[in-house]
């Protein structure tokens, strides 16, 4: 178990760092982020079907992205993680431009897979680079920060690409988003110091382990209380991701609304009730984790309940427009969907925060990349195939409300996750 300095901060230099990485996150994500409203011009450019595009979107990305998860958070554990972040910096603004040098199908979707392979170390890398920025009682709010830089730049990078792209081509959009990233990288490499591993956790260990990657896995796997964290992170992104991608044609089924409407909805209001909800948990769990560490725990266990009994709401509640927004209906269920939205990510900062205590400092990139990687298969390649599945087997019962009955019982696989949180709670593992 790591143990926390009592050592002054790291101070302005801390803060200054921890912007960058969210900047840079933010950047990263849009890169992904962005392909929604790509999906139509590229289609048309290359006369390409819908499930051509769905793998260029999503599936060819997850796996070379879970694949290199692992090697990437070894690297990010053995090498300065801040040179590290610079050059993945550059690699994918590189790698980025290639997409809007595609000119046929095939190579877009190489150059999306090289975008993945770039990326893998981002997370781990950064992750643990704020553990060594910040001690454990002031972790929880910069993980917050750092984690909530994708539904900001989802909120306000979208709406600007969306009219790049409408008005100049789908490959400007690449250009303009690979060019704040390689600002990212001059300044990590040419600015940023990198913080002394282990900062905050020198009675802890003082060397490195001289592992393989294999064993660095297996040693993690055998940590149960690290696994135990690791299958809720999983398994609250499997009804995570399956909602984020679901909802918008929930809206336009069972309440009617436009596609335009719907992605409005969909995007204002569960981005900005999530952004406000993941930094306000970030800020209570330290406030809390002072005088009592099982709060770590407590947090996304009370967070998780609010959130799922305020999606249920959210899914069965019948149709009706609550007021309007200009020419924007808002549906009276939408008051659920912003409740839910502030809960649903009170797990992330507690969670993450409690992983990097449960592993070494010299092991804790690999063991977010591992994390990573199960979040990743069980979100972005699970939970909204899934959810299809279900929907597709219910028309029979349910006809156009199929989905609807589909996302409630994907939904209901948050109690397995809540249990867990009651299994580490009473064990006191914090």
């Amino acid at each position: 178990m790591a143990v926390t300095s009592s050592k002054a901060g790291l101070g302005w230099r801390a803060h200054t760092t921890l912007a960058v990485l969210v900047f840079g996150y933010a950047g990263f994500f849009l890169g992904r982020q962005i392909m929604s409203v790509m999906i139509e011009p590229i289609k048309l450019e290359f006369n390409a079907t819908d499930s051509a595009m769905g793998l260029i979107s999503g599936l060819a990305f997850a796996l070379v992205y879970a694949v290199m998860g692992l090697p990437a958070g070894r690297l990010a554990d053995r090498l300065p993680r801040v040179t590290l972040l610079a050059a993945t910096a550059f690699l994918w603004a590189i790698a980025t431009l290639l997409c809007g040098f595609a000119i046929s199908f095939w190579m877009l979707v190489a150059a999306r897979m090289l975008v993945a392979i770039t990326e893998s170390p981002v997370t781990p890398a950064s992750l643990s680079l704020i553990a060594d920025l910040y001690p454990a009682s002031q972790r929880s709010l910069a993980i917050s920060f750092f984690t909530g830089a994708p539904t900001l730049s989802a909120v306000i990078g979208l709406g600007v690409g969306a009219w790049v792209i409408d008005s100049f081509g789908w490959r400007t959009g690449f250009y303009l988003i690979a060019s704040p990233v390689l600002l990212v990288s001059l300044i990590l490499g040419l600015l940023t110091r990198e913080p002394e591993r282990g900062y905050w956790d020198k009675p802890y260990l003082s060397e490195p382990p001289r592992h393989s990657i294999m064993q660095a896995a297996k040693h993690l796997i055998a940590n149960r209380a690290y696994m135990l964290v690791v299958a809720v992170c999983a398994l609250l992104s499997f009804s995570g991701f399956a909602f984020a991608m679901w909802n918008t044609p929930f809206l336009i089924r069972s309440h009617g609304l436009s596609l335009q409407h719907a992605g409005i909805l969909a995007g204002v209001v569960t981005g900005i009730s999530a952004a406000l909800g993941g930094l306000f948990s970030g800020w209570l769990t330290d406030r809390l984790v002072v005088s009592q560490r099982q709060w770590l725990l407590g947090v996304p266990l009370l967070g998780q309940s609010v959130a799922l009994a305020s999606m249920l709401a959210y899914l069965l509640w019948p149709s009706g427009i609550w007021f309007t927004v200009g020419s924007l209906p808002v549906p009276v269920a939408m008051l659920w969907c912003a409740i839910m939205g502030f809960f649903t990510v009170w797990w992330v900062a507690p969670c993450f925060n409690l992983l990097t205590q449960l592993v070494s400092p010299w092991e804790r990139a690999t063991a977010l990349a591992l994390q990573t990687i199960c979040t990743t298969l069980a979100g972005v390649g699970l939970g909204p195939l899934i959810t299809g599945l279900i929907s597709d087997a219910l028309i029979a019962f349910a006809d156009i409300e199929s989905l609807r009955y589909a996302m409630v019982l994907v939904n209901l696989s948050m109690l397995v996750p809540l249990y867990l949180l009651v299994i580490l709670y009473k064990k006191r593992i914090t």
